[in-house]
């Protein structure tokens, strides 16, 4: 056993100072492909992705449509207009210094195994296990609360637009029912239709962008009033049963950035697709700061719409369907054309899902092919190419995790809230690991040169900040059916994902050394199946 750890470190330890290295170009090799070879990368893979298509893959997992519409409420009781709308540029600026300091990772690593792949690439060889289990289970917290999120809220809204004509009214059990059959829905075309997702994306990046025009033009066009400027942009409101009194107006504005904050998540999907993007080393990069920066425009422009149309801010807050944004809807252009818009919310939401679940299933894939989880989840489909059994267990455990919403009225918050903290978490780690080894750390062509440093230590303080805040009461008085059970989900993780390294994983996990070998040499090890067909091909040569 001893020998075979002290081959695996050395093999760790020339991966990483091959990394290091700076490689010799061809004069006549193209400049994407030297800017790779310089990297010690091959550029083996069909790489068929544009620069936009790279973005759109990023643009749709944020979903500004997903993010704004579910967390309306929340953000309109949680200091309501005023630092909703300044809380969006103060958040989207911060986000802005995390995709750039991610982005700058990327370039100098344009590989598809994300944070905790990066992680395992920026750490010198004896830390570099350690470094990735962490980052490994922040990143799987993130994406199985976010896939609770986004899909809880989309099984909200399809309530919610039940409702409308009808006698139909939504309860706890009847959401968790919608829930579990979106949930169903979105793992069986993670099943049967993944052939058919590259097609969806094209479908969802157009949704997206071109929904979000129609809604905000149509209720400003159609509002029989709109608010003044003094309400959008000066109006604070407290509806969380006293903390403005109780701390400060200050601590309710605070907490209540969360609507911007987990909004603007989940850009590292473009760091996944690099190796199937053509100019992998700019293009990843770029389209992190291009999904940052257009999700934050048109965030800002849906919230300033949604909040100018509000026609009677009581009516709103209390409104019968439950979800203030329909309400304005209703108000705005009626019930017929409401229908017509909840439509356009529920398919971002439902598209959005969908990859979630894609994303989720890929990262636990690889965190069981490493044995991170039980190795049973390590099976590809060979029919479709698909890790089924993780696209079901990252359903599964988004249900579950949806599930105290029956007995609890901040429960979505608080999902919200542990996606938030553990995506970002396992964003800024190797942020982080990046300024610590600067001196060994080989720029790519996207730097931010002397910025950089700056740059990165502001990010990380950022996501330090927000981890801090998104844990905090969110309700008062604070008892069994207000706990904001964020901390407690982080909690657990932390004291499992510590505590079972120095216990027993420590004495046996690796971390991604053979996927980072396979990234070298230009074999996709997201694509599921391809790291273990290229090994049973190199067994049949060696017998041969």
């Amino acid at each position: 056993m001893s020998d075979t750890h002290t081959a695996t470190a050395s093999e760790a330890e020339k991966s990483t100072q091959a990394r290091a290295s700076t490689h010799a170009v061809p004069v006549d090799m193209e400049s994407d492909e030297a800017e790779l070879a310089r990297m010690g990368y091959k550029q083996e893979l069909k790489r068929d992705l544009s620069l936009m298509q790279n973005f759109g893959v990023s643009f749709s997992i944020i979903s500004i449509m997903t993010g704004v519409p579910s967390l309306f409420l929340y953000g309109l009781n949680t200091g309501g207009p005023g630092p909703m709308v300044w809380g969006w540029i103060i958040v989207a600026v911060f986000t802005m210094t995390v995709g750039l300091a991610m982005a700058e990772v990327c370039s100098a690593h344009p590989t598809s195994g994300g944070p905790y792949f990066w992680a395992a690439m920026l750490s010198p060889p004896k830390n570099a296990a350690f470094a990735s289990w962490i980052t490994g289970w922040f990143n799987l917290l993130g994406q199985v609360a976010v896939t609770t999120g986004i899909s809880f809220g989309c099984a909200t809204f399809i309530s919610t637009a039940c409702t409308l004509g009808t006698s139909f009214v939504p309860t706890p059990n009847t959401t968790i029912g919608i829930y579990a059959a979106v949930l169903v829905s979105q793992g069986l075309i993670n099943t049967f239709g993944v052939h058919l997702l590259k097609y969806l994306n094209n479908i969802s990046v157009w949704w997206h962008g071109l929904g979000t025009v129609v809604v905000v033009i149509t209720i400003l066009a159609a509002a029989p009033t709109h608010q003044s400027g003094k309400f959008v942009f000066a109006t604070f409101l407290d509806g969380t049963g006293g903390w403005a009194e109780r701390a400060s107006p200050a601590y309710v504005s605070i907490i209540g950035i969360l609507m911007a904050q987990y909004t603007l998540t989940g850009f590292d999907a473009s760091a996944h697709m690099t190796e199937e993007t053509h100019n992998a080393a700019m293009s990843g990069s770029i389209g992190i700061i291009m999904a940052i920066g257009v999700s934050a425009v048109l965030g800002w422009f849906l919230l300033l719409g949604l909040l100018f149309s509000i026609q009677d801010l009581d009516a709103t807050l209390n409104s019968a369907t439950g979800q203030p944004v329909t309400q304005i809807f209703l108000d705005t252009v009626g019930q017929k054309g409401a229908i017509v818009l909840m439509v356009i919310v529920i398919g971002c939401m439902y598209f959005c899902g969908t990859f979630s679940v894609t994303s989720n299933s890929r990262m636990m894939y690889a965190f069981s092919r490493d044995g991170a989880i039980p190795r049973f989840f390590h099976k590809v489909d060979p029919k479709r190419k698909s890790p089924i059994r993780t696209v079901w267990l990252a359903c599964t455990l988004s249900f579950i995790l949806g599930l105290p919403s029956l007995g609890s009225s901040v429960a979505f918050s608080a999902a919200t809230s542990i996606a938030t903290i553990g995506l970002y978490i396992s964003y800024a780690i190797p942020i982080a690991l990046r300024v610590i080894y600067r001196k060994s750390f080989v720029r790519g062509p996207f730097h931010l040169g002397k910025f950089s440093y700056p740059v990165a230590v502001t990010a990380v303080a950022w996501i330090a900040f927000i981890s801090i805040v998104f844990i905090l009461p969110q309700e008062n008085p604070v008892d069994s059916q207000t706990l904001n059970y964020a901390v407690v989900a982080v909690g657990i993780v932390c004291t499992y994902s510590f505590g079972f390294w120095l216990i027993s994983a420590r004495k046996w996990f690796t971390g991604p050394i053979k996927q980072i070998a396979a990234e070298e040499m230009g074999i996709n090890v997201m694509e599921p199946g391809n790291l273990e067909m290229t090994e049973k091909e190199a067994g049949g040569l060696k017998q041969s």
